[in-house]
């Protein structure tokens, strides 16, 4: 299968089905001389952990990562980071009548008249299990920006019809909620919307949002390879994402000229500023210095208990009950797949930047 593989030189690539003995990832591209241990990846496993609340699926895994290769006396070496996490909890027999017939919303379907085959236990390579793999190495990635005063802060903008007031915004506040939102208010309306849903057999949507602060101006290229345009795919490629949006996104169709530029200015220290970030911190293609906004909108969880429609692989239209342990909404634990998404886009353009310019090289070789 191909398409497992992601950037360009600072590369990843995912392996591993849902209810096969594990998951895992091998970085390639980390420099060496990071420090790294197996408590720096497991805490950002552990945001995206199963069975944390009862807005998550039941299914108990402790997600335990353990560190194969590419670190030696807690520094990585700069050969391949091999990662895995072992599967403990498969209910493999849930899924076994799913062989039969295709889940509305699911890849079985495509996946039958792509492959001819398919991993029908709990999805296989189209799982949510697949995202511990990027988890795993964007917390790798996210050290290193960290390092460079690059830091990434992402939380539920939206569920479903509640979005969060940004006059209440607290950052603190992300992390004492199940929803992973900014607003306590906003987090206890969602909540109530989404017991709800339970009760009605029924799941919700919403939306992440991502910023990045301390980027410097210039990462990125104005043609293919804009920061934008990667980060884009980066974040589509994630399952449940269903649209991106960067800076004011979609509302810039309805602006003007005069209202969607941002006015430069000029900082305390003579550093050339902008007034606004409408651009969301991307102009041309590559930052602009200014934070990086985007948003990525997550559809809801297509497998609910709630009867559905759809044919079976005899031709015939039938209705079927799913069964399994799944979310009544992907929004709270794909927050950090889309911080680790982000992370490892920025510092493969990172990586790529040192060639943009010749002193850049000179200074790495003391010419």
């Amino acid at each position: 299968m191909a398409g497992s593989t992601f950037g360009n030189i600072f590369k990843i690539t995912t392996w591993g089905e849902s209810h096969g003995k594990g998951v895992g990832v091998v970085v390639d591209g980390c420099p060496a001389g990071l420090p790294l241990s197996e408590a720096d990846i497991q805490v950002y496993l552990d945001r995206r952990k199963p069975g944390q609340s009862k807005f998550t699926t039941p299914r108990k895994e402790d997600d335990a990562v353990e560190i194969l290769s590419g670190v030696f006396e807690g520094k990585t070496t700069g050969t391949p980071i091999s990662l895995v996490v072992f599967n403990k909890n498969q209910q493999s027999r849930d899924y076994s009548e799913i062989a039969s017939y295709y889940r509305p919303g699911h890849a079985d379907y495509t996946f039958d008249a792509k492959y001819g085959f398919r991993d029908y236990r709990g999805g296989g390579r189209s799982s949510g299990r697949e995202t511990i793999g990027r988890v795993a190495a964007g917390a790798i990635a996210c050290k290193i920006l960290d390092t460079l005063g690059i830091h990434i802060l992402t939380y539920t903008r939206s569920i479903g019809p509640v979005a969060v007031d940004m006059s209440r915004f607290s950052k603190d506040e992300i992390k004492n909620n199940a929803l992973a939102m900014p607003d306590k208010d906003a987090a206890e309306k969602a909540a109530s919307y989404l017991e709800t849903c339970i009760s009605e057999q029924n799941s919700s949507g919403g939306v992440v949002e991502c910023v990045i602060t301390g980027m410097p101006a210039g990462i990125g290229d104005p043609v293919f390879e804009k920061l934008d345009a990667n980060l884009a795919k980066a974040i589509l490629s994630i399952g449940a994402v269903k649209g991106f949006e960067i800076g004011d996104g979609f509302d810039a169709a309805t602006a003007t000229g005069l209202s969607n530029n941002d006015a430069f200015c000029l900082d305390a220290d003579g550093s050339v500023s902008k007034k606004t970030n409408h651009a969301g911190g991307v102009l041309g293609g590559m930052s602009d210095g200014s934070p990086v906004i985007f948003r990525a909108a997550i559809k809801p969880t297509p497998s609910i208990a709630s009867t559905q429609q759809t044919v079976n692989k005899a031709g015939e239209e039938i209705q079927i009950q799913i069964k399994g342990r799944h979310d009544p909404i992907i929004v709270p634990r794909a927050v950090v797949v889309v911080e680790s998404m982000a992370a490892l886009m920025v510092t493969d353009l990172l990586l790529s930047n040192l060639g943009a310019r010749m002193e850049y090289l000179e200074k790495i070789y003391n010419v």
